[in-house]
């Protein structure tokens, strides 16, 4: 399964790496890229996840590496 996530407010494309990479560890992530000019992620995971749950994972992450960014669906 496929979802958008936007990322808005990343201070760099350096951030959003950083982003990408750690919600690739994510035990029920397949793929993710995050994209610093279009402010949005594309994150792929098992269909057998929770999505709510894999968002608020996404979440942490996010406001862990760039505080003062809005994640958002």
């Amino acid at each position: 399964m496929k979802k958008y996530i936007k990322v808005e407010e990343l201070c760099c494309a350096h951030c959003a790496g950083k982003i990408e990479k750690e919600v690739k560890k994510l035990p029920c992530v397949i793929d993710c890229s995050v994209s610093f000019m279009a402010e949005k992620m594309l994150v792929e995971f098992e269909d057998a996840a929770s999505f709510d749950d894999l968002f608020e994972s996404i979440k942490k992450i996010c406001l862990k590496v760039e505080p003062d960014c809005r994640v958002s669906l």
